[in-house]
């Protein structure tokens, strides 16, 4: 696809607090992109400022393809907020019809998505997930009961902890994030801890590619949902809510049986807040 020369419009898009710059792919191509450009506008200080940047390309009726790449100018293969966020853009942009159902094309497989009936709301149903493992080559540190591993579209480290507030999560995160036990391209890690009883499980993520901590990971969550509800954890039931650092909710329901979890929800949030016109 051949460069655009026209200034594309943006749309900044928040999900529960981890938030995107995105656009729509009839106006602008990927060609237009470097790396470079794509970091300066997720800059806090000197550009929009966002968790990542995504690209919109419609491939026909309730059909979208989902470029994602974190705001270092890596691509990812899934993001489960910027989906959330995917599915409200598409009904503004007209890609998604009232109440039908969009297929989601992404780089960790095709995502069903629909708008809910809350506002800004949104839910997607994810490809099937390997149960979380245990991580014996990893030993917790004070204050941390247990840690899993899984993927859910990217690779996650689930890990129970006695208080989210003690946690020092800049240096833990980053310190298990590049954990040789995860593999080369390393994993988000999401911390979680037990709630008040009746309460939504708080969570809290250090992200790869953003390197540090976001408001939400829609993943993350699920990653969580799954490895909580298996470790038998009281309260720990699906459907399971939580509660993002940016403080609204994020629900998952899913079928979990043998290796792996099926029929994977998240329910969270997809809200425009506003849109802009780039000058360079």
């Amino acid at each position: 696809m051949t460069a655009r020369t026209t200034a594309p419009t943006l749309y900044k898009m928040t999900g529960s607090g981890n938030d995107f710059v995105f656009l729509d792919g009839r106006e602008t191509a990927l060609a237009d992109w470097s790396t470079e450009r794509m970091v300066a506008v997720c800059d806090r200080r000197t550009g929009v400022g966002a968790d990542g940047l995504v690209l919109l390309e419609p491939e026909g009726p309730e059909q979208v393809r989902m470029h994602f790449y974190n705001s270092d100018g890596s691509r990812a293969a899934m993001c489960g907020n910027a989906a959330l966020c995917s599915t409200r853009l598409s009904h503004h942009l007209g890609f998604l019809a009232a109440n039908a159902t969009l297929t989601l094309h992404t780089d960790a497989g095709d995502v069903r998505a629909r708008c809910t009936e809350a506002p800004d709301g949104a839910e997607i149903n994810l490809p099937a997930c390997p149960m979380p493992v245990a991580v014996s080559e990893i030993t917790p540190i004070a204050g941390e009961r247990w840690m899993r591993f899984t993927t859910v579209g990217v690779p996650h480290l689930v890990v129970f902890v006695d208080d989210l507030e003690q946690i020092d999560l800049p240096h833990r995160g980053r310190e298990l994030r590049y954990h040789a036990a995860l593999g080369s391209a390393g994993a988000n890690v999401n911390f979680v801890a037990q709630p008040t009883r009746g309460a939504p499980w708080p969570i809290r993520t250090y992200e790869r590619g953003v390197e540090g901590e976001t408001l939400a990971c829609g993943t993350g969550t699920v990653a969580a949902a799954i490895a909580i509800a298996i470790a038998a954890v009281t309260d720990g039931t699906l459907p399971m809510a939580f509660t993002s650092r940016g403080g609204f909710p994020l629900t998952v329901r899913a079928t979990t049986s043998g290796d792996m979890a099926r029929d994977v929800w998240l329910e969270g949030q997809g809200r425009l807040v506003f849109t802009a016109h780039l000058d360079t």
